[in-house]
């Protein structure tokens, strides 16, 4: 019974071992006999010392003698966390000189980890004036290794002033620990970047949560997110990435005052908790900051790369009294810095919440129609100017929610991007295109090529190729049918998987559109190493095209680019007759919009093609007047 009661309750409702049993009960039993034994010698510990009147000056000399008598570890630290006393026991397993330790706070004596942790625990000790005994894993030494210790913590009165103070003593049982539990923990720090990591951030947010609203001060908790750490690692290797986020956790921590903490919370995020403020604005001056650190690009492998970061800012009390709420408050933040262009800071607000329990309900009704497939495909005609006749069309994604209607793809394909839903998503959407293509070429209407969406989610691993190649397979449709539109950014995000995948789809007979052509980066270059057949110019630059001379120019010089490279030039989102002449007379080879004809379902597209394909001439009937 003294076994289980001492902890060895994991066999109870799992096949028995009996030795191992035996072992592990023995070894739990011994660690609860020295935890007792602990306490034992803590309790006559300060009785010896209040009887010898610990604060004469003149009996120092024999307190340290009966300190240093002890076999085991001692220490003593105050309630700011000042280093008063410590015994050879002590200062031999932590290697420390007690000549050059006392009076310093512990964070500078062992490290940021250890003293969070002690700290923690001391505070409890000192609010509750009773005994404390843990288990703690500290690094020791040199800290290249930790040892596994049972801690026994009581108050204490320290000196002639009767300071408040906790005495700890610590049993080394890291031998005992390794066989009953055959496995390593978690010393406190980031083994990547050395700082504190998301537990130790925990413990210190804790305490200092605990002073702040004992002295009704404010703190703030902020979330530094690095932005598109994962495009980084995809394009150079983890290990780059890995020399980048020790770069960035140095930068970080320099610019820092000594009373705030950081740490490193999970890959690309790192925690800084700010104490001593006076206003809200000392959070957002530390947020400048900090985004200052991303100012300058950094040199890895000697390879320049310039990153940006995202902040949230949460502030105690206002916006939560718990560690916990803090951080969930924090990160909400982070998720509204990066949706407002990322590269920048927001503060926690209430709002917030709402809308993050609305992309809770929203990301699992999204599940929900991706497995009952709610989802309808319609089709938007493309137009050649020339002719006037349908060339192709683009396949647009609907949801056709039960309580909500038709809800249009830019309120959830950014979502199931986030989510990992991208990609079955898109399959359903390109399978159910091809096949009805396939179908309607197999009833005579020939001649049009069918646009489809990838996500740049989508390429940042290989295999993507080979859903499209087994979809055409699958579908019996020719892949010269088949038009893939992707944007710029994605391919530049994206660049060497990217250009793999598009490379293996064009020697298929697949052909390229580079999308919203124009508003990324770097166009240029891109163009020239892709196999793209097709420009698409986005609308924001075909809205005033009539009425813009600076959108004209754009166009034109997209429009002659295009052209002098050989390749097509489509324009999206007509929606005027001016706007559909102006192109005309840039001799842009191609227009879709709602003008001509809006998204419709596959009948309504087939009753299109079935009675007239000349659309743009019942639009326009002056072009019908120009041919004539």
């Amino acid at each position: 019974y003294r076994a289980l009661e001492a902890g060895a309750t994991d066999f109870l409702l799992s096949p028995v071992d009996h030795l191992e049993f035996r072992a592990r009960a023995r070894n739990l039993l011994t660690i609860r006999r020295q935890q007792k034994l602990l306490a034992e010698r803590a309790r006559d510990l300060e009785r010896a010392l209040r009887d010898r009147s610990f604060g004469v000056g003149d009996r120092q000399h024999d307190i340290q003698a009966i300190f240093d008598a002890l076999p085991v570890p001692l220490d003593i630290v105050d309630r700011h966390g000042r280093l008063l006393a410590v015994n050879a026991a002590h200062e031999k397993l932590f290697e420390i000189d007690r000549r050059t330790s006392i009076g310093r706070h512990i964070s500078r004596v062992y490290g940021e980890g250890h003293a969070t942790r002690h700290n923690v625990r001391n505070e409890k000790v000192l609010d509750s004036g009773a005994p404390l005994t843990t288990p703690n894993r500290d690094l020791t030494g040199d800290a290249s290794s930790a040892r596994d210790l049972v801690n026994v913590k009581g108050p204490f009165l320290f000196g002639d002033t009767h300071d408040e103070s906790v005495v700890t003593i610590s049993l080394d049982v890291s031998d005992l620990v390794s066989e009953a539990a055959g496995g390593k923990r978690s010393s406190g720090n980031d083994t990547l970047t050395q700082l504190p990591n998301a537990e130790a951030f925990h413990d210190r947010a804790e305490m200092e949560l605990s002073r702040a609203r004992r002295q009704h001060e404010m703190l703030a908790i902020l979330i530094v997110d690095v932005d598109r750490l994962k495009g980084i690692n995809d394009a150079f290797g983890r290990p780059f990435g890995d020399e980048l986020l020790r770069a960035v956790a140095g930068r970080l921590a320099k610019r820092l005052r000594e009373t705030d903490h950081i740490a490193r919370l999970r890959s690309d995020e790192f925690a800084v908790l700010q104490v001593g403020m006076k206003r809200p604005d000392d959070a957002a001056e530390l947020a400048r900051r900090l985004s200052d650190a991303f100012s300058e690009p950094f040199l890895i492998n000697r390879q320049e790369i310039h990153i940006s970061a995202s902040t949230g800012i949460t502030l105690f009390p206002a916006d939560g009294r718990t560690v916990e709420t803090l951080l969930k408050n924090a990160d909400l933040a982070v998720y509204r810095a990066k949706a407002s262009g990322r590269d920048g800071y927001r503060f926690f607000a209430a709002e917030m919440n709402i809308a993050a329990r609305r992309a809770v309900t929203l990301e699992r009704e999204l599940r929900q129609a991706i497995a009952a497939e709610q989802f309808l495909v319609h089709y938007q005609p493309q137009i050649e100017l020339s002719t006037g006749r349908i060339i192709g069309m683009e396949a647009l994604v609907r949801w056709n929610h039960p309580h909500r209607g038709i809800v249009r793809p830019g309120e959830f394909i950014g979502l199931a991007e986030d989510i990992g839903l991208i990609a079955p998503l898109t399959a359903w959407i390109m399978r159910t295109a091809c096949a009805q293509h396939s179908e309607w070429r197999n009833k005579g209407f020939t001649g049009m090529q069918l646009s489809v969406n990838l996500s740049p989610v989508q390429f940042r691993e290989r295999g993507v190729e080979l859903m499209v190649e087994r979809i055409l397979k699958d579908t019996r449709l020719h892949p010269s049918s088949l038009d893939i539109e992707l944007t710029e950014n994605a391919v530049i995000e994206n660049s060497q998987t990217a250009a793999a995948s598009l490379r293996y789809l064009n020697q298929l007979g697949v052909s390229l559109s580079i999308d919203d052509f124009g508003t990324g980066y770097s166009s240029l270059a891109y163009v020239k190493r892709l196999p793209v057949q097709r420009l698409k110019i986005d609308q924001s630059f075909v809205q005033n095209i009539d009425q813009s001379t600076n959108d004209e120019v754009i166009v034109r010089a997209i429009i002659n680019l295009g052209h002098s490279l050989g390749l097509r030039v489509i324009a999206e989102g007509v929606e005027t007759a001016a706007q559909l002449a102006c192109l005309r007379q840039l001799e842009c080879d191609e227009v879709q919009g709602d003008y001509l004809s809006p998204p419709v379902d596959a009948a309504g597209f087939e009753r299109r093609i079935r009675t007239d394909d000349s659309i743009i001439w019942r639009a326009c009937p002056e072009f019908l007047e120009e041919q004539d």
